[in-house]
């Protein structure tokens, strides 16, 4: 059993590790500020916000789905809702949000209809 964890444990770590080594290449600035614009995550994989914003970025991710489960394996949620907006000008204060529910849920109603 022990065995299992470890392995386990090594594998996120290698995750991490690439994600973060991800972030780094996809993090350059768009101007001179240190802003750049917020990507599109809705409909995507929770994943895709770990290695597509700057790892500097604050980000708080919670379960949207009424609940309230702890997010602990990225890959296994998509995003429902994230603030700020897509194409809004990142800094280092800003603290995104993002909303998730587990793959192969959908969405709930109310936040379906804010998406539009």
């Amino acid at each position: 059993m022990r065995r299992a964890a470890l392995v386990v444990g090594a594998a996120v770590l290698a995750l991490a590790a690439f994600a973060a080594s991800s972030a780094e290449e996809a993090a350059t600035p768009d101007d001179e500020s240190g802003t750049r614009p917020m990507p599109d995550f809705l409909g995507r994989g929770l994943w895709q916000v770990f290695t597509r914003l700057d790892r500097r970025t604050r980000l708080d991710v919670h379960d949207v789905s009424g609940r309230d489960r702890r997010v602990l394996w990225p890959p296994r949620w998509q995003v429902c809702t994230q603030y700020p907006a897509a194409g809004t000008a990142l800094d280092r204060r800003t603290t995104v949000m993002i909303g998730v529910v587990r793959k192969g849920e959908t969405c709930p109603p109310r936040v379906r209809d804010a998406r539009r």
